[in-house]
């Protein structure tokens, strides 16, 4: 039990690491804080276009949509940072990281609302058109209040795998939590610093699973 304590539970280790834990956990939040609006006002705007009748508006979209939800993040990640300089683009690691998490986050963004968009009665927006509701009245108050609130639980869920997938930038050396703690583990050789961080990570997304749990349940007992 003490060399499992002093291996993972090193109180002087976590301390003395403190500081470049704390460097990874303001990245972090600056790429979550960065990608997650933004990831949803693009999956808004995909969303929405993405339910026009026009095939050569509707098509390219949903390809667009499948294509960054098929594709790994890493594999994206990676081409973006390591592809696209042979090609005359260099992002640097933050741009690279920024765009591979905006392509991914939006792309399941898009596909959450645009779900959320056709589970709203068609009689409503038609309803309120016959009441003299210009049409972007119709979307603003009556058609995305009611698609958000029906997928209000798979938003969060997905702003949670956001929060999560900042862990992956460790991979173009981006000094995000996970990285910071590899490098306090490489220079402690103990592994204190990863148990640390996987602390924080359930710190920051622990009340947000909460509040999913709760969205959840509410939901299921709306249905009966």
């Amino acid at each position: 039990m003490a060399d499992f304590v002093q291996a993972f539970l090193n109180a002087e280790i976590a301390l003395a690491s403190s500081h470049l834990l704390w460097i990874g956990l303001v990245q972090t939040l600056l790429l979550a804080l960065l990608t997650v609006p933004l990831g949803a006002m693009m999956g808004l705007l995909l969303a929405v276009l993405s339910t026009r009748k026009t095939r050569w508006v509707r098509w390219p979209l949903v390809g667009f949509i499948d294509f960054f939800r098929a594709i790994p993040p890493l594999v994206l990640l990676i081409f973006l940072y390591a592809g696209l300089p042979f090609g005359g683009i260099d992002l640097g690691a933050w741009g690279a990281v920024a765009l591979g998490f905006l392509l991914n986050t939006g792309a399941y963004y898009a596909e959450i609302l645009r779900a959320g968009i056709e589970s709203v009665p068609r009689g409503q927006p038609e309803a309120a058109t016959a009441l003299g509701l210009r049409r972007w009245q119709v979307w603003i108050f009556v058609v995305l209040p009611q698609a958000v609130r029906n997928v209000l639980p798979d938003l969060i869920s997905n702003t949670l795998e956001v929060v999560k997938l900042t862990s992956i930038a460790s991979v173009v050396a981006l000094p995000e939590l996970l990285y910071q703690a590899r490098q306090a583990q490489s220079i402690t050789y103990n592994a204190t610093p990863i148990l640390v961080a996987a602390v924080i990570y359930f710190l920051l997304l622990w009340p947000c699973v909460r509040l999913l749990s709760r969205l959840e349940n509410r939901q299921l007992a709306g249905r009966r």
